[in-house]
């Protein structure tokens, strides 16, 4: 994350929409339990909360998503009861949601404009105006993505700012934004920033949620804590800091972890080989360019890089899911450039991909079948699948990455984000990898999950296994990597030390200018002794 400049805090205008005493209830669990909340005009009200804690419940409720059980919403002083999402935004409230929602076989402008098209003089749809529209937000937001362009084409950052360009294109006096940056780029999150202050001073009232504290910090002017469905705290922004949110969050500082140490590292077991990959989508550009690295069992290396500079075409390479342009993926040795993703699934190789909604799950599944999906080879017996055995594959994952869930008969949908992004990683330890490769672990989860996540993958490198994870978050590069590697347009632009500074990743990347000396890089790919 970049440094952003904070603003000075306002305490804005009236209250425009709030929650009164709701609670909400799925069968026994009982996902908000008497909340009030309010949001007013022309600030930035931010929810905090861990994974599971009523956030997203919450605004699904003041957006016309769901109904409460009990309580009621009111909007302008006045009580209102809405019938769906539609008739929330009609009413002037609109909703950037955590998960995407948008239609990969349609285009950007579409995308933008479903289910309310712009109709020209004759009554059929002005396909050029919706054009001159998407284009114009596409500048605001910084962005050069061509309306037309399918957005199954699209990187995930980019369908991150489709949908905040969807949300933006509605004249909203409410915006929720729901993790609204879990893909977007440093320089992304800054042009955001810009779009939200421009919103306050037009009077706009903003609910901001994100598991990126300091990130949230500056953007806040209220501050409001739910806690297992319940309020725990609120204050102004002048009042807060990152100890504040952790201790009503949590009730404890969490630390993400540190470089597990005790052991040598053993012999190469992940190694890229002058891998290059290229964009179909524009010929011979490379997103990753004669790139070598090799990772030693016991092994953790972070990739550190802003959007497009490819590190998620680096590890869905390694996995099979993007071919290799040129160059070797090499594991334990062997050449696996040419093996399907089973085959490398077979061989040792496991991947953690980015949107584990899209790619890591299956959500009319249970967790139990989630879990064993990738073993299944493993407990057919006879053509016949083994239900024994795969009730122990699954059990011993959920035991093994503690995951929050009332069993393996639960759908995978009633599972919070930080459960269902274990039960993605639960899937591929269960194939026991040589090596795993982890695309942005972190993604839309809460402080406590990202600590349990980096536990994993630090026991798991104690145990012997080369383990990369990448991430867009600078402080992320520190919790538990022996080697941070910063890529910039699909090269290594320079390799760290865990003693490595914020400034020196970040000037690397090309994301800040840097402002002290640099350490001596790790470049030479020796066993190091921890």
């Amino acid at each position: 994350m970049s440094a952003h400049t904070p603003r000075t805090p306002r305490p804005g205008g009236d209250i425009v929409l709030s929650a009164r005493d709701i609670t909400k209830t799925y069968g026994s669990t009982r996902a908000l339990r008497g909340v009030d909340f309010d949001i007013r005009a022309g600030s930035v009200t931010t929810l905090f909360g861990e994974n599971g804690a009523g956030k997203s419940t919450l605004m699904k409720i003041l957006s016309g998503v769901v109904t409460p059980s009990s309580g009621h919403v009111e909007l302008d002083g006045k009580r209102v009861e809405f019938t769906s999402s539609t008739d929330a935004r009609a009413r002037g409230i609109s909703i950037i949601h955590q998960e995407l929602s948008l239609a990969p076989n349609l285009s950007v402008r579409d995308n933008i404009f479903m289910g309310r098209e712009l109709r020209g003089p004759g009554g059929g749809v002005d396909f050029a105006e919706e054009t001159r529209q998407a284009q114009r937000l596409m500048a605001e937001l910084g962005q050069d993505i061509d309306p037309g362009a399918l957005v199954e084409t699209l990187r995930l950052g980019q369908q991150q700012i489709v949908e905040i360009a969807r949300a933006l294109s509605v004249d909203s006096r409410i915006l929720i934004m729901d993790e609204p940056t879990s893909a977007l780029s440093a320089s992304e999150v800054d042009v955001l920033f810009r779009v939200i202050d421009d919103l306050t001073r037009r009077g706009v009232a903003i609910v901001y949620i994100s598991h990126h504290l300091e990130e949230a910090l500056h953007v806040t002017d209220h501050a409001v804590v739910l806690r297992d469905g319940a309020m725990t705290a609120r204050a102004p922004a002048a009042e807060i800091d990152l100890e504040w949110i952790v201790r009503h969050m949590v009730g404890d500082h969490y630390d993400l972890g540190s470089p597990p140490t005790g052991y040598e590292f053993g012999p190469v077991v992940l190694e890229f080989d002058a891998l290059g990959v290229v964009d179909p989508a524009r010929g011979a550009a490379r997103l990753v360019d004669r790139l070598s690295l090799s990772v030693r069992a016991g092994e953790i290396v972070c990739l550190y890089g802003l959007m497009g500079a490819g590190r998620t075409e680096l590890l869905e390479c390694a996995a099979g899911r993007v071919p290799a342009a040129s160059g070797r993926v090499l594991l334990e040795g062997r050449d696996i450039t040419s093996l399907t993703i089973a085959e490398r699934i077979a061989s040792g190789l496991a991947l953690v991909p980015e949107d584990r909604q899209r790619d890591g799950l299956v959500q009319t599944m249970t967790v139990g079948r989630n879990l064993s999906l990738a073993s299944i080879r493993s407990f057919v017996e006879r053509t016949l699948l083994s239900d024994r055995r795969e009730r122990a594959i699954v059990d011993a994952a959920i035991a093994d990455v503690r995951i929050k869930t009332a069993g393996g008969e639960a759908m995978i949908g009633a599972l919070s984000g930080g459960n269902q992004q274990k039960v993605v990683i639960g899937k591929m330890l269960a194939t026991h990898p040589r090596a795993i490769v982890l695309d942005e672990p972190s993604r839309g989860i809460d402080i406590g999950a990202k600590a349990e996540v980096f536990r994993i993958l630090a026991q798991r490198a104690r145990e012997g296994m080369a383990v990369i994870y990448s991430t867009s978050e600078v402080a992320e590069c520190f919790a538990v990597a022996h080697r941070i590697v910063v890529l910039r347009r699909g090269r290594i632009s320079a390799e760290f030390g865990p003693d490595a500074s914020r400034d020196d990743i970040m000037a690397a990347s090309g994301e800040a200018v840097l402002t002290e000396p640099t350490p001596p890089m790790v470049t030479d790919g020796s066993p190091v002794t921890c």
